[in-house]
């Protein structure tokens, strides 16, 4: 699996299109980093951008960017409504695939310290990557804005986390918060009234800060500070308005997605739902507004399958398919999840992996060196996980008098749902790895071609070579890894449907095809590395590995061969 990080900054400019021009440059001048989306304000004076890449690739980006925001934006002479303290305000990193909040705060950190060393910029940490509990609120860090920040940086409470003194540089160029956070998603529930009090009702139910509380007079409650008493809302991680957009002509519950791990949109959504039929109002959808993360859909689908007794394991266009429909995403225009959900936005589907089978056969049997047995061995992966999959979806269907179990859902059937989500999971990452195998096997061409001539290029060409051979041991060995995942899903399938015993047999021999080809490939990439400890370190995580699996795979082999022959 690809790691992909997303980062929002927001520069303190939002009408000079040069100077935003420059900075989309800057951020695209980094090789496999692709800016998604640029959105001015005028009156806010402010620009936020949204570009995703590799961490060390959205690392750089950022740098750069924020050295043209600093050369090029004024904050002695800025003026917008929108609340600012520097040039790049603010510069938050998101996970979204393969990394970690805590990974990503890491690297806002990183970014922080060069932002000081290299641009003399003066940064402050927030969220996730805050250095102190009472610095992890943006607007506590922002609070007086560019107008206060010469003082604030002689404050012990509130000096930059990296920076030195107020400088005719740092009158320039402000500070900069970074820090990570995670996937913010903005998404707008339809209800079908125009009645702003009812909306507004729900959205305080909803929502973290939750509502003011009265008493039977209508009065305020106050606690002892005297400040007046919220009960909490239902959900962390949520915040929420109602209100009436004229254009639709209906009322909408607005809202803010802080963590989609912690609560899903279908919890927020059958919430809502219920609500509004206790005030007499119908949910007839809701609006995306932006981007969302693959997962934030795939387990809404899962959740509204499960709630239908039915087997969540499903591939994933339909799984979005299931998703899409039920929280009514299409109410108001089309939902076009190739252009809505970021992954899609960002990486589609390998060239070998959008082949037809015929076409890419018929590559394979040419005389081109890839793809070969490395791809082919992922290719193996991804076959034995669809065939986990169905049938871990064949076992909560009774369609057998063989097949035991009489009543629907019996509680063994969880098992079956999971192996299936799994496979599928294992499935994407395996087919990621067919064309991963042959990309690794290009580079180390590409490699193997850079000049040589000068001792700067034969260095340049040296780390090249070291770079592209890591990777052509790393992506067998990571299948080889899988390997024992997809086994996993094996042993439950076995335990399945009866009729489709042999399916479970077929995907453990697929998976022991794949081990074989992924060690052949480890270990031939091996023959040339030069660093003998981590060549070792390769060697024994592969042979351990390849061992296990292939105990595994005699043990299955001969349970599905015992069972097909007693059941002649």
């Amino acid at each position: 699996m690809s790691i992909l990080v997303e980062c929002v900054p927001n520069f303190s400019e939002g009408s000079n299109a040069n100077t935003l021009k420059v900075i989309r440059e800057s951020i695209e001048s980094v090789a496999g980093v692709q800016v998604l989306d640029v959105d001015p304000g005028v009156a806010a004076n402010r620009t936020v951008f949204t570009f995703v890449g590799s961490p060390d690739g959205v690392e750089e980006a950022a740098v750069r960017a924020i050295r043209v925001a600093g050369e090029r934006i004024d904050m002695s002479k800025h003026t917008g409504e929108h609340p600012r303290m520097g040039a790049t305000d603010v510069c938050p990193f998101v996970p979204v695939q393969g990394i970690t909040l805590e990974e990503c705060a890491q690297l806002a950190t990183r970014v922080a310290e060069r932002v000081w060393n290299e641009l003399e910029i003066p940064t402050y940490l927030y969220e996730s990557a805050a250095s102190a509990p009472h610095r992890k609120r943006l607007p506590d860090l922002r609070k007086g804005e560019y107008e206060a920040l010469e003082s604030k940086m002689t404050d012990p409470k509130w000096k930059p986390d990296f920076g030195g003194e107020w400088s005719e540089r740092v009158a320039k160029t402000g500070a900069t918060v970074i820090g990570a956070r995670p996937f913010l998603i903005a998404w707008n529930i339809n209800l079908n009234t125009n009645n702003q009090r009812k909306a507004e009702k729900i959205a305080a139910t909803i929502r973290d800060k939750g509502s003011y509380v009265r008493d039977e007079n209508g009065e305020l409650k106050r606690g002892d500070d005297g400040k007046p008493f919220r009960a909490p809302g239902m959900f962390r991680h949520v915040n929420a308005i109602g209100w009436t957009i004229d254009e639709y002509g209906h009322c909408q519950i607005s809202c803010n997605v802080l963590d989609f791990t912690k609560v899903g949109l279908h919890t927020i959504y059958d919430a809502v739902r219920q609500l509004a039929l206790e005030s007499g109002v119908v949910v007839t959808g809701s609006e995306l507004v932006g981007l969302i993360p693959l997962e934030a859909l795939l387990s809404a689908g899962r959740h509204y399958l499960r709630e239908a007794g039915e087997n969540p394991g499903l591939p994933h266009d339909k799984l979005l398919r299931v998703a899409i429909r039920s929280l009514g995403l299409n109410d108001l225009k089309p939902f076009d999840p190739y252009q809505s959900i970021i992954e899609y936005q960002i990486a589609e589907d390998g060239p070998l992996v959008a082949m037809t089978v015929r076409d890419f056969t018929d590559l394979l049997s040419s005389d081109a060196p890839a793809p070969g047995g490395g791809s082919i061995a992922a290719l193996c992966g991804a076959l034995a996980n669809g065939l986990a999959a169905m049938v871990g979806q064949l076992s909560t269907k009774i369609s057998a008098k063989s097949w035991p179990y009489a009543q629907p859902r019996p509680a063994e059937w969880d098992d079956f749902d999971v192996c299936a989500v799994k496979a599928q999971q294992l499935k994407e990452a395996f087919l990621r790895d067919v064309d991963a195998d042959t990309e690794a096997f290009d580079s180390m061409m590409a490699a193997m071609r850079l000049p040589k001539a000068t001792p700067e290029q034969r260095k340049v060409r040296v780390q090249a070579i070291k770079k592209a051979r890591r990777q052509a041991i790393e992506t067998p060995l990571d299948v080889l890894e899988r390997c024992n995942q997809t086994l996993d899903c094996v042993e439950v399938a076995l335990r399945g449907n009866p009729n489709a015993r042999s399916d479970a047999g077929v995907a453990s021999a697929l998976v022991g095809t794949c081990a074989q080809g992924a060690w052949m490939n480890v270990m031939i990439n091996l023959q040339d590395l030069k660093d003998l400890e981590r060549k070792e370190v390769y060697r024994t995580q592969a042979e351990a590995l390849l061992t296990t699996i292939e105990e595994r795979v005699a043990t299955q082999a001969s349970q599905v061969q015992q069972f097909l022959r007693e059941s002649l």
